[in-house]
């Protein structure tokens, strides 16, 4: 994975807060990431600002993950993902920052899809270039482990809609976002209970390093 995941990718990578700042700046010039600019897609933009919004302000972590994040004493980087429309992300991405700022040895950064292909293609979901990914990597940039795009109910609930069509695509997204306003990021987190769990027992059975 070197060639796709370097220290150079990471150091470009945003932060949370200058992801945020740079949203922001596309929106006050009517714009949003990628390349599709319809006024559609900007519509998505601004409304995912306010999600995050919400969210960053209301959005609470539980002690028992609280206890778990702050209990990971080795370097990680969580490389998410993203862009600016997604609806997914939006409603994620201030989680996974509130998660990450409970400890500082967990470097939270965001690249965008588009202009990173070949690693999106890398962690394909069910064959799509589905956004948020967010992977887990180790203080040498091996891969430990992925999430995404969404927390694994609402994931199942669009594969089986895929089949059945029972919802249109408009409808479907109205169910998804009403799922994230009731669930307040409790199924992310819970997630999360188990998968940090394997990724700190990577973390633990690597050879030490000498340095």
């Amino acid at each position: 994975m070197s060639l796709l995941i370097n220290q150079s990718l990471i150091n470009k990578a945003y932060t949370y807060a200058s992801y945020r700042e740079f949203l922001d700046g596309l929106l006050a010039k009517g714009k949003t990431t990628g390349a599709n600019q319809s006024e559609s897609m900007i519509n998505y933009a601004t409304l995912n600002q306010k999600r995050m919004r919400k969210w960053e302000k209301i959005g609470k972590i539980t002690p028992e993950l609280m206890g778990k994040l702050q209990a990971v004493d080795q370097k990680m980087t969580w490389l998410v993902i993203t862009e600016g429309w997604c609806g997914d992300a939006a409603q994620n991405l201030p989680f996974l920052n509130k998660m990450a700022e409970l400890n500082p040895n967990i470097d939270l950064r965001f690249v965008l899809r588009d202009e990173n292909l070949p690693l999106i293609d890398a962690f394909l979901t069910n064959g799509g270039r589905s956004i948020p990914k967010l992977i887990a990597l180790d203080d040498s940039l091996e891969v430990l482990g992925t999430w995404g795009p969404r927390p694994e109910p609402m994931q199942k609930a669009f594969l089986d809609n895929k089949v059945s069509q029972e919802k249109t695509g408009k409808e479907f997204t109205e169910y998804l976002h009403l799922w994230y306003a009731k669930d307040k990021g409790l199924t992310l987190q819970n997630e999360f209970l188990a998968i940090l769990d394997v990724w700190n027992q990577k973390l633990q059975s690597l050879p030490v390093q000498a340095g």
